[in-house]
């Protein structure tokens, strides 16, 4: 069990990884056809399991799009509490995802190269 109990803890770090490096740019797509709040973010993510992340992940994230230009925040009145603090990308962000979307295919099929027998000959 201990072996299986490894090899799990490694399988999730490495999702975690691969998650962590493109989770910035899953938030920015989710932002460029209409603002949204946190929750509305948390479960769009949470629609693609491997996508799926917490509160305490997404929401510094989101200060980090913020602070860098790429987001910006507006608060809009809740008939069930307080008010909701949306995200919208910025021109800066828009511009930022469309570099990623451009640069991705690429990356992709690199490691794809390396993963896949027989792909690097």
């Amino acid at each position: 069990m201990v072996a299986g109990n490894a090899r799990e803890d490694a399988e999730a770090r490495g999702v975690s990884q691969l998650r962590k490096g493109v989770l910035e740019y899953c938030v920015l797509a989710l932002l460029r056809d209409r603002p949204r709040y946190g929750v509305e973010l948390l479960e769009a993510l949470a629609d693609t399991p491997v996508m799926a992340t917490s509160q305490g992940t997404l929401y510094p994230l989101l200060s980090r799009l913020r602070r860098s230009g790429l987001a910006d925040t507006f608060l809009v009145e809740s008939a069930t509490g307080p008010p909701r603090k949306y995200y919208e990308l910025t021109d800066q962000g828009r511009q930022a995802l469309e570099e990623f979307s451009g640069h991705w295919p690429g990356f992709r099929n690199a490691v794809d190269r390396f993963l896949v027998p027989g792909a690097e000959s």
